[in-house]
């Protein structure tokens, strides 16, 4: 089967001017102190729309503070990325650990806005180092869980009664994401939340994530849910079956 870990470096298609342009302002007149800035996101793959928000990531100097802002500047929303040097390195670190690589990828496919002297370029090649050694694997204890879940989450989707759409369709949620987190960990591949869950799980294995996919969308539908049952069953018998009795999860209180 295809590597789909190694991370793509260049966007498809060129990034429209407007949204580079408005990030670039963005950043000079509100971090003025800047040591440089890449946008990211749907602007810096040329997919933004007139509404979408910018995803910029700045570096800043070591006197100041990580953080996260979420801002509107000139009528746009931006979401912020902002980290001293000194933590960047432990950020990308955390970034891995938790298997999306948001700001990782934010990196490495951004468009570099700002960057007098290098350090933006270093940190892509940085990113891209981490992005290229995989997200970590799970653990045994996490893959049992994982696998207790998913099977808790299909059991109960297919005995819920189809009148109960709101159960129904929070059910079939739940098994979805499971499955993504399953699925992408078993291919050592990232996963996402939101829009980014479907985009990562087709990349991960286009057959099965597309199962699933399919799944979820007919029990929206049509109130269904035996084809996401099937996947679901499918994607544990790919991991060593569906798991019930026997399980066992010990609390550190």
């Amino acid at each position: 089967m295809k590597d789909h870990t190694a991370p793509t470096t260049a966007p498809t298609t060129a990034p429209s001017a407007a949204p580079t342009d408005e990030a670039l302002r963005l950043v000079t007149s509100r971090y003025p102190h800047a040591l440089g800035a890449i946008l990211g996101g749907s602007a810096a793959r040329g997919r933004a729309t007139p509404t979408s928000d910018l995803d910029v990531a700045v570096l800043l100097p070591d006197e100041d503070t990580s953080r996260r802002e979420v801002i509107r500047h000139d009528g746009r929303l931006a979401e912020m990325f902002l980290h001293t040097l000194a933590d960047l390195t432990k950020f990308f670190a955390w970034d891995r650990a938790r298997r999306r690589g948001t700001v990782l990828f934010v990196y490495d496919q951004g468009v570099p806005l700002l960057d007098p002297h290098g350090h933006v370029a270093r940190a892509r090649a940085q990113a891209r180092a981490v992005l290229a050694s995989a997200p970590p694997p799970l653990t045994p204890a996490e893959w049992e869980r994982g696998r207790y879940l998913l099977t808790c989450f299909m059991d109960d989707l297919t005995d819920t009664p189809p009148a109960d759409r709101h159960e129904q369709l929070a059910l079939a949620d739940s098994t979805l994401r499971e499955a993504a987190h399953l699925l992408t960990a078993h291919h050592n591949a990232w996963t996402g939340i939101g829009k980014w869950l479907p985009r990562r799980l087709l990349s991960a294995d286009p057959e099965r994530g597309r199962a699933l996919l399919d799944g979820h969308q007919t029990v929206a539908e049509h109130g269904d849910p035996a084809p996401l049952a099937a996947a679901a069953e499918s994607l544990l018998d790919l991991l060593g079956g569906p798991l019930r009795e026997g399980y066992t999860q010990h609390w550190d209180v």
